[in-house]
């Protein structure tokens, strides 16, 4: 049975739980401190939030280093603090997406500790082990290579990523028994959703040297997902996409996922992650028209995303983060939030947070950044390390959320276990909330205007742009259609033809009076309606 539409009503709000809300005055953010901005999201319109790994784990990756898959992290709270967060969620009508970290553990977790113990230990084979380097992979995270040496054992465990995050071998039954328990056990405690990291990952391809993507990933998932007991459940993958693995993975009759992320466009002002590059707006456009229309075609639904806790502020990539901060943010915001899909939104990203920045590598925490640092210093000139450091570091998306004006801009009363956000003072949801540009306020029609007109969640996308330079699309329901305009860097006409008979309902620059062809400013947006 088809998905697609299930989850098209789903305003998706990601929480990265350690920079959100410091309810105790730790300096880290827990779970308590969500339940108390519950109210907040839902007045945004939010009705789904996706949670961040808040298990037990030791940090080296912020959480995604997991020691105990069944238990709440130390400073994050307690399992009653999470019954609390998820009464609460669901007494708001809203859902709760957890993250599904299946590729690897903490060197911490108990399995790791006793498969590194001794080759005749039971959990020996939950993991990946060499005699020698089976080849030249190197880590994403930087650092070298996969390949760490244990004593203990006199052999190598292999790791994607940190060396504290050692791969999962799921060729093993055992292993795929393990993490098919913690999802039932997860659902079986309301959670409504899985975000499932790099899932990609958990199939390895040696002799084809692939790292991911493997020959056995479809049938993994199938196992994991294709269950009666988990098919209500929402499910979205990180991993690599083209038009033929999301069929595989998402396509009609598969029964794995529900849908996965598309994150072509992510590259939009950046020639790699941590290096600056003039945005290509009209290369961002054809990429999302390109994915819409293979989506429709195939009835297939997906997350639409801009930012997330792996990624730098968009809006600071491709658009102009200082004087025309408002008007990129809210632009971006009607560009992507009202195309065909899921929504989803990462925390900030709402008041329109964009990068901050540091002189001194101090202010970062990131293993990936660290790592980055440390291969080119010596070699890179200080000031432009430091440079490519604040553009790309993932930190940028994990900087305590900047409440108010106060101490700590709100975030916690004691101090933040990070460097708290550079521009904190000048943007934070306080003044955002009191200003008459109000990156809020905009995001909070989107999801209202998705509401109220049915051809925003189900209707046909259709691409109508009549030049560069610009983005038009509509969306066509039954009995109506929505047209939205979005202009880029440069003011100038657009003129957009069969487009009368609409009016205006949202617009960042004032839309009273606003018709669909005409003069657009610079990041100008406005979005029409009108029936057919």
């Amino acid at each position: 049975m088809s998905t697609a539409g299930k989850f098209f009503d789903w305003n998706i709000y990601q929480v990265y739980p350690k920079s959100f809300k410091d309810s105790n005055g730790d300096g880290v953010g827990d779970l308590a401190g969500i339940t108390e901005k519950l109210d907040y999201l839902k007045g945004l319109g939010i009705n789904a939030v996706w949670i961040s790994p808040c298990y037990k784990s030791p940090n080296v990756d912020n959480g995604y280093d997991i020691s105990d898959y069944r238990d709440i992290m130390d400073e994050m709270g307690t399992t009653a603090d999470w019954e609390e967060l998820k009464e609460g969620l669901h007494a708001r009508g809203m859902k709760l997406i957890m993250d599904f970290v299946a590729n690897h553990t903490s060197d911490k977790h108990y399995w790791f500790e006793q498969a590194r113990s001794s080759r005749d230990n039971p959990y020996h084979d939950y993991y990946y082990w060499a005699e020698e380097p089976l080849n030249d992979w190197q880590s994403w995270f930087g650092g070298g290579s996969v390949w760490e040496y244990n004593p203990p054992t006199g052999e190598y465990y292999m790791h994607t990523f940190a060396v504290q995050q050692p791969d999962l071998n799921w060729t093993n039954p055992k292993v795929r028994r393990e993490m098919r328990d913690i999802v039932d056990f997860w659902v079986s405690k309301g959670v409504d959703g899985f975000r499932c990291d790099v899932i990609d990952c958990i199939s390895k391809d040696f002799e084809r040297r692939k790292m991911a993507d493997g020959p056995l990933l479809h049938d993994y998932l199938h196992e994991l997902f294709g269950r009666r007991e988990v098919e209500h459940i929402f499910t979205v993958g990180e991993c690599r996409t083209d038009e033929s693995t999301i069929l595989a993975t998402c396509g009609e009759g598969r029964d794995e996922l529900k849908c996965v992320f598309q994150f072509e466009h992510l590259d939009t002002g950046r020639s790699d992650k941590f290096t600056r590059k003039k945005p290509d707006l009209d290369g961002l456009r054809a990429v999302l028209v390109k994915w819409q229309n293979f989506t429709q075609s195939h009835n297939l639904p997906y997350v639409i995303v801009t930012d997330n806790h792996d990624q730098t502020a968009f809006i600071s990539r491709a658009g102009n983060d200082k004087k025309l901060r408002y008007e990129s943010a809210t632009m971006f915001a009607a560009m992507f939030y009202m195309l065909r899909g899921i929504p989803l939104i990462y925390q900030g990203q709402e008041i329109g947070l964009p990068n901050a920045h540091y002189d001194d590598i101090s202010a970062f925490d990131d293993v990936e950044t660290l790592n980055y640092y440390r291969e080119h210093a010596g070699t890179v000139p200080p000031d432009e390390l430091m440079e490519r450091i604040n553009f790309g570091a993932r930190d940028n998306a994990r900087r305590p959320m900047p409440w108010s004006g106060g101490k700590n801009y709100g975030f916690g009363e004691g101090k933040p276990w990070t460097a708290l956000h550079s521009r904190g003072g000048e943007i934070n949801v306080a003044r955002d909330l009191e200003s008459g540009k109000s990156v809020y306020a905009f995001y909070r029609k989107i999801f209202e205007l998705r509401a109220e007109y049915e051809c925003l969640r189900n209707g046909k996308f259709e691409d109508i742009t009549p030049r560069d330079g610009c983005f038009a699309y509509q969306r066509r329901g039954e009995n109506g259609r929505v047209v939205v305009v979005c202009n880029f860097e440069k003011s100038g006409e657009i003129a957009v033809p069969d487009c009368g008979g609409l009016r205006c309902v949202l617009s960042n620059y004032g839309g009273e009076g606003r018709t669909v062809s005409g003069e657009y400013a610079p990041y100008e947006a406005a979005v029409f309606v009108g029936v057919l």
